[in-house]
């Protein structure tokens, strides 16, 4: 485990696998209630498989990152897609392909359609999300209720070192009246490099129809990888899976 300063934040970062000369590194954006810790080994296992460097940070307000202050904004993922630039350059990553998961994917979208996002190679978006969906916004509000009446907030203070600050800023900006008119598609277009999508079908924070309007509406090559069951995590559901798709993917660059 290491650090990196950002215009001031302290962040902290994981990196796994040796960096060869050809290779692009494997940055991971995590889940919007992830955290370095909660990648767990599966960084050593896409750089077991891919041979890439695989690099992962904690955002402000994660793991043992600098705290956010709370409340978050509604576009706070765009204010992260701003910073990937000098998160990049203090990594020292200048060939890179993202891999980013839920909240990570949609900020890995917004800096890639929006231009800031340099030496993008390519993208693995896993569960991302364009749009919102009632149901979707349904299944926060209940996780919402889980933390506040079950063991969640205790299961999760093993991922995060101000756990509040990670959840509630998540939660509270996701349930904001305002973000119901939250949208990405305007970013899609300006997405030229290689894509590939990977979700559950029964995923209860977004339906195909996510995947299918990142499809239709990007300037470069897709790929798309559906698979069985009700999560929202295919990297840990179908481990074997993944690793495969990404590693053949990601050779294809």
């Amino acid at each position: 485990m290491g650090w990196v300063d950002v215009d001031g934040v302290k962040l902290e970062v994981s990196r796994v696998g040796d960096r060869r000369s050809g290779q692009p590194g494997i940055l991971l954006l995590h889940e919007g209630l992830g955290s370095v810790r909660l990648w767990k080994d599966f960084p050593e296992a896409l750089a077991a498989v891919t041979g890439c460097e695989v690099v992962a940070y904690s955002r402000r307000g994660y793991g043992a990152s600098d705290p956010r202050p709370l409340p978050w904004p509604v576009g706070y993922m765009h204010e992260e897609a701003e910073l990937l630039p000098a998160i990049l350059a203090a990594l020292g990553l200048t060939d890179v392909v993202a891999f980013g998961h839920s909240d990570g994917a949609s900020i890995a979208i917004i800096a890639a359609g929006g231009g800031t996002f340099p030496g993008l190679r390519g993208l693995v978006l896993e569960s991302p999300h364009v749009f919102c969906e009632p149901w979707g916004l349904a299944e926060i509000r209940r996780a919402g209720v889980a933390y506040r009446e079950t063991d969640l907030r205790e299961r999760l203070a093993r991922y995060h070192d101000r756990v509040d600050v990670a959840f509630f800023g998540w939660h509270d900006a996701w349930t904001h009246p305002d973000f119901e008119r939250w949208n990405l598609e305007e970013y899609l277009p300006g997405i030229d490099v290689p894509t590939l999508l990977i979700q559950e079908e029964g995923d209860p924070y977004g339906t195909l129809a996510q995947i299918d309007a990142i499809e239709s509406q990007v300037s470069g090559r897709v790929e798309r990888l559906i698979l069985p069951g009700e999560g929202h995590a295919p990297h840990r559901d179908h481990r074997d899976a993944v690793l495969a798709a990404a590693a053949r993917f990601i050779g294809t660059l």
